[in-house]
């Protein structure tokens, strides 16, 4: 036999024998197909409270290790379900009972909002080793890629949204590279994040609207490992109707603004950073069209108003977002819209659709106002005029009819301010007494 064949046969007996004992340690690390399900549901319930059926579960080493669940499914009044679960865990790493997993991927995942709710303050990651048998440590980077296809959100008012995103992490899970996308969504909707060498610090690019938002994102480790993140943003040309319709969402406004955002959040963990996010946006839209109330009619006859459509020239102010228990807050502070000889002037906030605000019809630019209360929904905005305008309006209509109304109006306005109007609001209004005869 010459020393080639025999070489080929020693390599040929060893890679045998390796596989054979990679076969033999899997099957010693690993348990069957059914007591891994069971492992991993009863290690799910262990570290959060909540059950969770696993449809059927699978493992392998070749050609490479992974791991793949099916239908999984938590136990809850409106369940969280997956349809596919796969983990491929590096070999290496396996042997060194490390857990380094090279990919996880997510397909087809259903998340109602109340039921991931329910996690919160439940999670006890120091029971997620336990999903493996024996003493395990966390590699250096435990999860270094993440793929995430068709994940539904299903928020509050029951509106569902698909997403698909990609994750690549570097040490201490900060992410190197990651896009979120809405899938099947013209034009583009989606974020981008690259991490700028090894610093705590990522471009930002997003394409929403037909336009774009890009800047910078930074992130701050504070004591006690309190982590704060800011960022500054630039939207450029984003169509305010093609944005909103990206998340099945109905606009008040029509048009493309320029601006700048301001984002903010603290937190000890992503989910405290996602709840206690806050932005804040500057911008300009040249023109806009406002859709529920014609503001034109809207001195004369404020019931008149609804139903209409205004286009303005111009629209500038600031929105303010912010995270609350019932939905995201909108304040709008600084409004100023012009529509040839019109002006209007006011602010306002926005909590599940609801309007609240208050805005000044100029008759004549910046000389004479007529103040107004804006109430209903975004859908079906309601104007009127306030307690003490009205009165106003009306002791003007009787000195001077026409520009008298309006500056009663606004003296009346002041006059309930002055006295505590502002107050009242909060208050339930009683029924107006009847008129002595």
């Amino acid at each position: 036999m010459t020393r080639t064949r025999r070489w080929l046969i020693g390599t040929g007996v060893a890679v045998l024998l390796l596989l054979g004992g990679l076969g033999w340690f899997a099957w010693r690390l690993l348990p069957s197909d059914e007591a891994l399900a069971a492992r991993v549901s009863e290690s799910f319930e262990r570290a959060s409270g909540i059950g969770l059926r696993v449809g059927s579960a699978s493992w392998s080493v070749r050609p490479t290790p992974v791991v793949v669940l099916h239908d999984l499914a938590t136990d809850q009044p409106r369940p969280i379900t997956v349809r596919r679960v796969v983990l491929r865990p590096r070999l290496a790493a396996l042997l060194r009972r490390s857990i380094a997993i090279e990919a996880v991927e997510v397909e087809g995942a259903v998340l109602p909002r109340a039921s991931v709710r329910a996690f919160r303050g439940r999670w006890q990651a120091d029971e997620v080793p336990g999903m493996l048998a024996g003493a395990w440590t966390l590699a250096e980077i435990p999860v270094e890629r993440v793929r995430l296809e068709d994940i539904v959100w299903i928020n509050r008012r029951d509106i569902a949204l698909a997403y698909d995103a990609e994750l690549r992490f570097d040490p201490g899970w900060r992410p190197r590279e990651a896009e979120v996308r809405r899938p099947g969504v013209s034009p583009t909707t989606r974020l981008r994040l690259a991490r700028e060498g090894e610093e705590d610090r990522w471009r930002v690019q997003i394409d929403a609207g037909g336009g774009t938002w890009n800047g910078q994102a930074d992130l701050r480790t504070l004591e006690k490992g309190r982590m704060r993140i800011t960022a500054e943003l630039e939207p450029r040309d984003v169509d305010v109707g093609a944005l909103v319709s990206a998340f099945r969402r109905h606009q008040a406004i029509e048009g493309r603004f320029d601006g700048r955002t301001e984002v903010r959040s603290e937190g000890d963990d992503v989910g405290e950073l996602i709840r206690h996010l806050t932005t804040r946006t500057r911008f300009a839209m040249r023109p806009a069209t406002l859709k529920g109330f014609d503001l034109s009619k809207v001195v004369g006859a404020p019931n008149a108003a609804r139903g209409g459509r205004t286009v303005l020239d111009e629209l500038t102010g600031t929105l303010e977002t912010q995270n609350t228990g019932d939905g995201i807050l909108l304040r709008y502070t600084g409004l100023q819209a012009r529509s040839g000889l019109l002006s209007a002037s006011g602010s306002a906030s926005v909590l599940n659709r609801r309007l609240n605000g208050e805005v000044a019809i100029d008759l004549v630019d910046g000389v004479v106002g007529m103040p107004l209360k804006l109430a209903g929904t975004l859908d079906e905005p309601q104007v009127s005029l306030t307690g003490g305008a009205l009165a106003g309006a009306a002791v003007g209509t009787a000195v001077l009819p026409g520009v008298g109304t309006a500056i009663g109006a606004r003296v009346g306005q002041q006059v309930e301010k002055l006295f505590g109007g502002e107050d009242d609001k909060k208050k339930p209004q009683q029924p107006a007494p009847s008129k002595a005869r």
